[in-house]
């Protein structure tokens, strides 16, 4: 999710995207486990899509 999709959310659907990163990412580190993945940027993609979801919670709260 890119930054200024982020910026257009509101809060409510922000802490639900939050929440459905984070279990993709809970998914993907479970598979990656397992047996590698085809793609393992997959993992940094989402993970950093988490970092601008909360980071983005976070200043709305500082407001």
């Amino acid at each position: 999710m890119k930054q200024s999709e982020v910026k257009e959310l509101s809060v409510a659907e922000l802490q639900e995207e939050l929440g459905k990163a984070r279990a993709a990412y809970s998914d993907l580190k479970m598979a990656h486990a397992v047996s590698p993945l085809e793609n393992p940027l997959q993992l940094r993609a989402v993970r950093r899509s988490i970092a601008r979801i909360a980071t983005e919670l976070n200043k709305r709260e500082q407001q």
